[in-house]
């Protein structure tokens, strides 16, 4: 075999491998979860392309048939995670809980967990810092996010209105 036979075999060859790995690698056609789109509608997030209504305005199924998941689980599922904190203090807390977690506006860090260094934000409206009234409550919040989420390591952290630190605990 010449030389210029070598050279044109390994370039088909070397062209081949390439055209090979560009189309497995493509547009994640394959296991992964996709969305071919270009931006979402409104009031669906980015990411949400396998929950589509197909166009009902009810949020029913575009065939009539009726979707598998109870109304209930939906609605928790939507909830932010402040309604879901609250909710669950709601129905398991106690009086003094109950009324701390009242003061509740915004958690943050709650979904994701991976058991290493889990950290948990829970803002309020309290107002006055380390000496201001929320410094109680916010033990009570911390107490209350332990008995909602449970990690190996993770901490969770209380502040008031305007961002300063009033407590935290572990959970």
């Amino acid at each position: 075999m010449g030389m210029k036979t070598k050279i044109a075999l390994g370039a088909v060859v070397g062209i081949a491998v390439i055209g090979a790995m560009s189309a497995n690698s493509g547009d994640g056609d394959g296991d992964a979860k996709s969305d071919s789109r270009t931006s979402a509608s409104a009031g669906e997030k980015p990411g949400d392309g396998a929950k589509t209504d197909g166009g009902k305005a009810d949020g029913g199924k575009a065939d009539g048939a009726s979707d598998a998941e109870p109304a209930g689980d939906k609605a928790v599922e939507k909830a932010s995670q402040a309604e879901q904190f609250k909710a669950f203090v709601q129905k398991n807390g106690s009086p003094n809980e109950k009324d701390a977690v009242s003061h509740v506006t915004k958690v943050q860090g709650a979904d994701e967990q991976n058991d290493i260094l889990d950290a948990a934000d829970v803002y309020t409206d309290f107002t006055g810092g380390l000496m201001g009234e929320g410094t109680g409550p916010a033990k009570l919040i911390a107490s209350a996010f332990a008995d909602w989420k449970d990690s190996e390591n993770g901490l969770v952290t209380v502040y008031d209105a305007e961002g300063e630190i009033l407590g935290n605990g572990q959970f």
